[in-house]
């Protein structure tokens, strides 16, 4: 008996050292994926090291099982396409056994999670790819992309077995392009990432970057036709992605209600922010926009009716909007809208979804059945909801609407540093997963103060991983995963880098008069003095902005560092360069705006330098007014030369900002939110503080007192 004891007890120790499991962490805190230097976004729910590994050749077998679909061949392709572009591995597809091979054997299931699950069991000589659906297939083959791990001796997967399924069914990326229109070869890469790490719906709020043929002014010059946005659909749904259109009604209508056709339908005739409830006319335009998105989006199975942030709504009183706020509620108001308009989206064979008027049992009014709204803020309301048939999604939290970077390990508010944003999300999603009340979950990406799209991706993965896997890895290791999988294993300091272009930001923001009306009293940079009748001059500006010259000198040698690092990781032939020009881009930027502030402080030092020199020599105190006008031209120059070189790296992606065309003006117009992005219709948004210190024309009246002074003193 004792020796059957003892022989169970090895053998369990030598399956234990064989397979390693992964339902749990190791001792160290760390997925045992990671322990073998794999990183792999989102999570899978289950894995097992088996020690089998499966080494590549130049060439591989795949090989599907089953019936082929159009679905299940166009994974197989883009398994094919990616291993060979990254590995340069070819592929063999064949209906015959191979010695080595990867075998593919989809299922049939057609539930919304059921269809996403997949297992991957990987052998000397065979990988298993298995899947419930078509879905589920696309998946696993995403997940065995991320697992291929590269040596100096070979190209290799892990032994293992996975078994991988999404704790949440919907997994949105809101996709804001209201300032901003990517082109379309862009937006075919940004959804072929999302799908990479299993996002599959991306939340378009297109405002007027989509061409209505019904109202032909608001679409904006360049806008995506109705052809253009099938398009894009029909790609994104072979990437198991539907788009769904976010056509944004009650509230943020200004791309609406900024042309002239429809100024009648305002609420408040001075507002151009939202429409009147009450007024048939809003119906007949919405109408016709929900009609064509549907169109633009065949086979989605949602419409967005926005409805959030409606400061107007309720104000209006020649159209009888504040008498009916006052006598029946501002929830009363907002629902005949959503109802209006999610009947007709269910018409249209849609689910509606809406950013507010959720359902609340405590209200009279009711909102259309089965409103896909956001929860997550009151349990009572959360649990009253989904009783009564209204499905909720949880928000990603906002990060903020820092300038041109988000504050993902540093933040700020009007009373000092507070909590970072990815310490938030991570707590937010993770937690909102586990109690499995919400059918889906929303990345948002408010594009208000002109952060390029690239620089949202850590937040979408985020939300990518911890709502397909709310018991994923703890937060640092997922950190150190996005990098090191986004990037590339041969990436360097990346995180340093954000964290500097982070803290950047900030400064940037906090200079001259940026940080816009919500900020308060933000204060106000003035230019030096100028030298007036004999070299008079008074010196303030080093005094009065000692702090600002202090950070300033800071921000310089930490935008020098990311221009390195940017370098560093184009040379070692790191992933996604594109977002290392955004980088390098906005290093660029900032240091610039460093460096005005330091001219000021030296324009100054230059004319009292001059003023003190007048007594004893006149020529020395022109030829040091000469160097003071050096300081402005430089100082100039570099400005141009910056914002050339932003354009450049920015209109790669996108079409340029606020461009017209011979057939259609673009017509710029700001609304009550008063956007840091908006406040030009180009891209000088990020420049035009600077330009409104008036330098040039400071420089203009030094160069006359100039030659005023020359004349009087310097006779020839």
């Amino acid at each position: 008996m004792k020796h059957r004891a003892s022989l169970l007890i090895i053998i369990v120790c030598c399956w234990l050292f064989h397979y390693k499991s992964l339902s749990a962490f190791n001792v160290n805190g760390k997925s045992a994926l990671w322990n073998e230097g794999i990183g792999v976004i989102p999570y899978p729910q289950s894995v097992v090291l088996t020690g089998k590994d499966f080494v590549f050749d130049d060439k591989v077998f795949i090989r599907i099982e089953g019936k082929d679909s159009g679905e299940n061949l166009f994974s197989v392709e883009e398994l094919c396409r990616v291993l060979s572009e990254r590995w340069n591995i070819n592929c063999l597809i064949t209906d015959r056994p191979q010695r080595r091979e990867i075998i593919l054997k989809p299922g049939r299931r057609a539930g919304k999670t059921d269809d996403q699950s997949y297992k991957i069991e990987t052998e000397n000589d065979k990988i298993y790819v298995t899947s419930a659906g078509s879905t589920g297939l696309f998946y696993g083959i995403q997940t065995l992309l991320q697992l291929v791990t590269e040596s100096d001796e070979k190209i290799f997967i892990k032994g293992l077995i996975i078994r991988d399924r999404p704790d949440i069914a919907i997994r949105a990326v809101h996709y804001d392009t209201k300032h901003f229109q990517e082109k379309k070869e862009y937006v075919k890469d940004f959804i072929r990432t999302l799908a990479g790490y299993k996002i599959n719906m991306l939340i378009w709020e297109w405002e007027d970057k989509f061409a209505y043929k019904s109202h032909p002014e608001i679409g904006a010059p360049g806008a995506f036709t109705m052809e253009e946005m099938q398009e894009l659909t029909n790609f994104a749904r072979k990437y198991h992605i539907q788009i769904v259109p976010l056509v944004q009604g009650l509230g943020h209508v200004s791309y609406i209600l900024k042309h002239p056709e429809n100024f009648h339908l305002r609420e408040i005739k001075s507002n151009n922010w939202g429409f009147c409830p009450l007024r048939e006319g809003t119906y007949e335009l919405m109408n016709d926009l929900i009609r064509e998105a549907a169109e633009a989006t065949p086979g989605s199975e949602y419409i967005h009716i926005g409805c959030d942030e409606t400061y107007v709504l309720g104000k209006g009183i020649a159209c009888g909007c504040k008498e009916k706020a006052e006598r029946e509620g501002i929830y009363a108001l907002r629902e005949i809208y959503i109802n209006r308009m999610g009947e007709l989206v269910k018409r249209l064979k849609r689910i509606p979804m809406a950013w507010d008027g959720g359902f609340d049992p405590r209200e009279k009014v009711k909102p259309v059945k089965g409103l896909f709204t956001p929860g997550g803020f009151d349990d009572y309301l959360d649990s009253a909801s989904i009783k009564n048939g209204y499905p909720l999604y949880i928000y990603d939290p906002n990060p903020g609407i820092e300038h041109l970077f988000l504050p993902y390990f540093y933040r700020e508010n009007e009373a000092g540093q507070t909590r970072a944003h990815l310490e938030e999300a991570y707590e937010v999603i993770t937690g909102s997963v586990k109690t499995g009340k919400f059918k889906g979950i929303i990345s948002t990406s408010w594009n208000c103060s002109g952060v390029h799209n690239q620089l949202w991706m850590l937040r979408y993965l985020t939300t990518a991983e911890y709502s397909w896997n709310g018991n994923g890895p703890m937060l640092e290791e997922f950190i150190d995963t996005f990098f090191f999988n986004y990037y590339g294993p041969k990436s360097r300091n990346v995180k340093e880098l954000f964290l500097l272009l982070n803290k950047a930001s900030y400064y940037y923001m906090s200079t001259f008069e940026r940080k816009v009306w919500h900020w308060g009293e933000v204060g106000k940079t003035h230019l030096p003095d100028l030298p007036r009748d004999d070299m008079e001059f008074d010196p303030f500006w080093n005094t009065e902005y000692s702090g600002l010259t202090a950070s300033s000198a800071e921000i310089i040698p930490q935008m020098e560092r990311v221009l390195e690092i940017c370098i560093d990781n184009r040379k070692r032939g790191a992933r996604n360069l594109y977002d290392f020009e955004l980088f390098e881009g906005l290093a660029g930027l900032f240091m610039h705006t460093a460096k005005t502030c330091l001219s000021l402080s030296e324009l100054e030092k230059s004319v009292a330098h001059a003023a003190s020199l007048h007594f004893d020599d006149n020529w020395a105190t022109y030829d040091e007014l000469i160097h003071a006008t050096k300081i402005i031209e430089k100082n100039l120059e570099e400005r141009g030369r910056i914002f050339i070189e932003i354009r450049k790296i920015w209109e790669k992606s996108q079409l340029p900002k606020g461009m017209s065309t011979s057939e259609k003006t673009y017509l710029h117009g700001r609304d009550q939110q008063r956007n840091f992005a908006n406040r030009r219709p180009d891209l000088s948004f990020m420049i035009c503080d600077e330009e409104a210190l008036g330098l040039e024309d400071y420089l203009n009246k030094l160069r006359i007192y100039m030659d005023d002074y020359k004349k009087k003193y310097l006779p020839d």
